[in-house]
């Protein structure tokens, strides 16, 4: 018997010893659409967070919404991380979602226009911020909405957390419904997520007053991103410098600008959700 024959003994015996063979040596089956769920899955509402088999059941379930959220990677002040916009979005979007009951929510599209990269406006004059053409963003938008309705989503929800991504949606939502003029799928683009001075007005209806400092920060983001996570705003390094508020407003103690976080983040879901309902109720084609 050859080296090699024994060599390939050695790894069997090896393999059953260990309980690494079945793994290896058994190809699993090709799998199929159709294949029963294993088990049962976690609370999610996001779609990179679930298994094929678990969006499949879920279509089935009848929670055919999805929405599709934009958020940025820019220059937001000397206190907020760059990546402040999708960070948001991951609190405001499962609540949203959540509200509705229907619905799931897709990975977060979290480069879009943020200026003309060469030679830099807009944001693109800081270090981090990345930008795509406009023209890139819309295509991109494109093919995410075409794969979610190739699956069976009925409606398609486009929200966006920065002001430069709202035109894109709109146009996207409006080329896609006259493409798909058979009523199947329907994209909604949905203005009202992005409707800063409803929440403005009802802070300082609050007693929450701002002064503008001149700086791409906010109460209504430093608390948001506090109930995210407090490290998104530098909450620790602040509190040691002395550097603890934004536009006169004090963020300390912390435990309390997470909690208005919360109800920031329930504020704009609560509007949202009922946007959305009230578009994908109307009448298709």
């Amino acid at each position: 018997m050859s080296s090699r024959i024994y060599g390939a003994a050695a790894l069997v015996a090896v393999g059953l010893a260990t309980g690494f063979l079945c793994a290896t040596a058994l190809p699993l089956q090709p799998q199929k659409p159709t294949d029963a769920r294993p088990s049962a899955g976690p609370d999610t509402v996001f779609v990179e967070e679930m298994t094929w088999v678990e969006v499949r059941d879920a279509l089935k379930n009848k929670k055919t919404t999805v929405i599709v959220p934009t958020g940025g990677v820019e220059e937001n002040g000397p206190y907020v991380v760059t990546g402040k916009h999708n960070y948001i979005l991951r609190g405001t979007t499962d609540a949203v979602a959540r509200k509705l009951g229907d619905a799931l929510v897709a990975p977060v599209v979290p480069f879009v226009p943020e200026g003309r990269i060469d030679p830099p406006t807009g944001h693109m004059k800081f270090p981090g911020t990345i930008s795509l053409s406009e023209d890139t963003f819309r295509r991109l938008l494109t093919d995410i909405c075409a794969s979610f309705r190739a699956h069976g989503f009925r409606d398609i929800v486009l929200i966006g957390d920065s002001g430069g991504n709202q035109k894109g949606m709109k146009a996207v939502a409006a080329e896609l419904n006259g493409k798909w003029a058979d009523g199947k799928t329907r994209v909604h683009f949905v203005a009202e997520y992005y409707d800063h001075e409803s929440v403005d007005k009802w802070l300082a209806s609050q007693g929450i007053k701002e002064v503008d400092q001149g700086l791409h920060d906010s109460f209504a983001v430093s608390a948001t991103l506090a109930a995210v996570d407090p490290a998104l705003i530098r909450a620790k390094q602040r509190q040691a410098a002395k550097t603890f508020s934004i536009n006169g407003v004090e963020l300390a103690p912390l435990e309390k600008t997470a909690e208005w976080g919360k109800k920031i983040i329930n504020f704009r879901a609560e509007a949202t959700a009922k946007a959305i309902r009230k578009a994908v109720s109307e009448p298709r084609p």
